[in-house]
């Protein structure tokens, strides 16, 4: 079974980029012939500085669109605006600093102020979710809008992808808009659509699910080793390592979060070494 395309998802501010990019671990990279979906918490000097790194190293790297925490963080239903205003300045940002980037990553997944009280208040926040479903307009109104940016994107050179909970392999198989209308998802036309199976945030279940959902994803996201917004476990690499091959039994690109945490527990070096048969 030969190694999948590696990838690696990126979420740190700018002055925490350089101890995580350093001429080590980009050449790393470059030997591991991997991409980098880098979160765009700001467009600054430094990240363009790590990106015209990247371009020189052919590292290639995917702008992951953010927002701030007040515009919802993730792509949503309800901040399309936000996130057209973002790519517009993506485009003015890489054209100003002459910078080469090969993707544009649309993370789906709800606001990160309901994650915020799902964390607080689980009971709460899902039944509030499960009302949703019948805003089955408003879906159809923010697909149609995000479906054009893909295509804008396209058509300016872009490969987009989108991260998507593996919920959304479910409303696809069931002709449903069910887990769309209620978490967040959004079934688009893009190049490349990622499954986030994160075994550290299933608990027990985490290694069923991802055997379950594998073999119906072409692209799937394994984590976490650390960084990001979430508060829970981080995988061991006996763990990431066991997911990494589960999911290349299926999937001929696999995405890893995150850099960072790999870069923290010393993870880039080991998987030179994964036994992917």
């Amino acid at each position: 079974m030969p190694r999948p395309a590696l990838f690696f998802f990126n979420e740190q501010d700018s002055e925490s980029l350089g101890a995580t990019f350093s001429p080590v671990v980009v050449n790393q990279l470059s030997l591991l012939n991997a991409g980098v979906a880098m979160g765009l918490r700001d467009l600054g000097d430094a990240r363009a500085a790590v990106v015209r790194q990247l371009n020189e190293a052919r590292v290639p790297v995917t702008a992951w669109l953010l927002l701030s925490r007040d515009e919802g963080y993730f792509a949503t239903h309800t901040n399309v605006d936000a996130i057209e205003l973002a790519y517009a300045r993506l485009l003015e940002w890489a054209r100003d600093q002459r910078l080469h980037i090969t993707g544009l990553g649309l993370d789906f997944e709800p606001d990160i102020r309901e994650l915020d009280q799902l964390m607080a208040r689980p009971a709460t926040t899902l039944a509030r979710w499960l009302v949703r479903r019948g805003r089955g307009p408003l879906v159809e109104q923010a697909r149609s809008r995000y479906q054009r940016l893909v295509e804008r994107a396209r058509g300016e050179g872009f490969t987009v992808e989108t991260y998507q909970f593996p919920v959304i392999v479910d409303d696809r198989r069931a002709a449903s808009q069910f887990w769309q209308r209620t978490m967040g998802a959004l079934a688009l036309d893009a190049d490349r659509e990622v499954a986030m199976v994160y075994t550290s945030l299933l608990g027990v279940a985490g290694r069923g699910l991802l055997e379950h959902w594998a073999p119906q994803c072409r692209a799937i996201a394994v984590g976490s080793t650390g960084g990001g917004v979430d508060p829970f476990p981080k995988l061991t690499w006996p763990e990431l390592e066991r997911d990494l091959v589960v999911a290349s039994r299926h999937a001929s690109e696999v995405f890893i979060f995150s850099l960072e945490g790999c870069v923290e527990q010393g993870f880039l070096d080991r998987l030179h070494s994964v036994e992917w048969e």
